[in-house]
């Protein structure tokens, strides 16, 4: 996660790392990677490909019931989870850990070296949201410290939001965030966080002025970041409001088709993708030699490549549309299938930055100066192995949830050849994430 201005590459030596975060998401260059291109290509096509057959031959009639299925925990594991205290708990909770981040904001060095807030938002919060929400459901919707301030003051009388607004806000909110991550120059700095800070709170709790804490929901960028990483969790909801365990497809598959949900998953899409961009040399070189400010260069790329990734899904929801045209809404249809994808990119490009830059953050916060980061626990094979494998395994559980939203919207004649252009838009993605990582 790099701003610009970028380093300056020198001939024959490698690139100086830039200041401030210390960056682990990339596998190094196609010329020493420990896991062989080829390789990583045929394996991801073939794992693709052979799913894609073996659904067609073996699964005809969808499956996954959404928010009807799943076995309830134990009555004493609810109670404890919907007790008022624990609600409580976790909400103060929430509130203390933000007074903290902003102490050190206010308080401590501007460094990022020496400072743990950098650390927190760009690594605790945004990435360790990821591994939170996936055990544990939306827990950003428990923690999250705007609605307890929120809720000190609700409005008497809120107005009703209106339904077109879906989660479009959240999904601006999103695309500013990675913007902030990827690009703003000095985005370690405390005036530059204490700034973005005041504005993501200041738009929150004017909202949530007008329309109640249900704003939040529909705006709060880390609370439906969260909650749509959740879908994936074996920790659900049934409809009857009873907690349950139950297959990540369930909850995959009952994933609202809300204006704006596209929008949300083609950011994280294609974020995470420039932030594997970001590292290439040939790309750090465009920065340096292009006639625009290498911010407005950055912010141009960004934008781009988030508009790829919508345009190939929205190619696909138009091939999908001419191949039935009873099928009204293409586009929400099958965004659920994207999740996984985004997740497997999440995987793939923050594993290696969360377990070497968290707990260093969590050692700064509690006192220590120039704190080292932990030995990776995998060596480049290994992580290598881990990023090609979390995109591959994520296009996987892409094409399944795909498959059975296609068998129960299309006839049965028609069921597997209308998935050919999600299949086709899962190779593109796949092809393109490796390459990616191995560029």
């Amino acid at each position: 996660m790099t701003g610009v201005p970028v380093p300056v590459p020198v001939p024959g030596l490698p690139l100086a790392p830039t200041p401030g975060l210390p960056l682990a998401h990339g596998v190094g260059s196609q010329h020493d990677l420990p896991l062989s291109p080829f390789y990583a290509y045929a394996g991801a096509f073939t794992a693709l490909l052979v799913s894609f057959l073996a659904l067609g031959l073996l699964w005809s009639s969808s499956r996954f019931r959404g928010d009807e299925a799943g076995r309830p925990v134990p009555a004493a594991v609810q109670r404890a989870a919907d007790a008022p205290a624990t609600r409580t708990a976790l909400r103060l909770l929430g509130a203390a850990v933000a007074v903290l981040f902003l102490a050190h904001l206010l308080l401590g060095p501007d460094d990022p070296d020496r400072n743990p807030a950098p650390g927190a938002l760009y690594v605790l919060l945004w990435v360790g949201l990821v591994p939170a929400s996936l055990l544990l459901g939306p827990v950003w919707r428990l923690l999250n410290p705007l609605r307890t301030l929120h809720s000190l003051r609700p409005p008497r009388s809120p107005r009703p939001l209106p339904a077109a607004i879906g989660i479009r806000p959240a999904a601006a909110g999103l695309l500013l965030f990675t913007w902030l991550e990827l690009v703003a120059p000095d985005n370690t700095s405390s005036t530059t966080l204490l700034t973005a800070l005041a504005v993501h709170a200041g738009v929150q709790l004017l909202g949530a002025a007008r329309y109640g804490d249900r704003w939040f929901a529909h705006a709060d960028p880390f609370e439906v970041y969260s909650s749509l990483l959740a879908r994936l969790s074996p920790l659900g909801r049934r409809a009857d409001g009873r907690l349950v365990l139950r297959s990540p497809f369930h909850s995959l598959d009952s994933t609202p088709q809300t204006p704006g949900l596209v929008a949300t998953v083609c950011v994280l899409l294609g974020s995470t993708a420039y932030d594997g961009l970001s590292d290439n040399p040939r790309w750090i070189t465009t920065l340096q030699t292009s006639s625009l400010d290498p911010t407005v260069t950055a912010t141009l790329g960004l934008l781009a490549v988030v508009a790829l990734a919508a345009a190939c899904y929205g190619l696909c929801a138009g091939a999908l549309r001419l191949m039935d045209r009873s099928l009204t809404t293409p586009l929400t249809s099958f965004a659920h299938s994207l999740l996984p994808i985004a997740l497997g990119y999440l995987v793939a490009h923050y594993f290696s930055l969360f377990v070497t830059e968290g707990p260093r953050t969590v050692i700064m916060a509690a006192g220590t100066d120039n704190a080292l980061s932990p030995v990776p626990p995998l060596g480049p094979g290994g992580l290598a192995t881990l990023q090609v494998a979390a995109i591959v395994t994520g296009h996987v559980l892409g094409v399944v949830a795909a498959h059975d939203r296609s068998v129960r919207l299309f006839p049965p004649a028609r069921a597997v050849a209308g998935q050919l252009p999600l299949f086709v838009l899962m190779i593109a993605y796949t092809l393109g994430g490796i390459g990616l990582l191995i560029a």
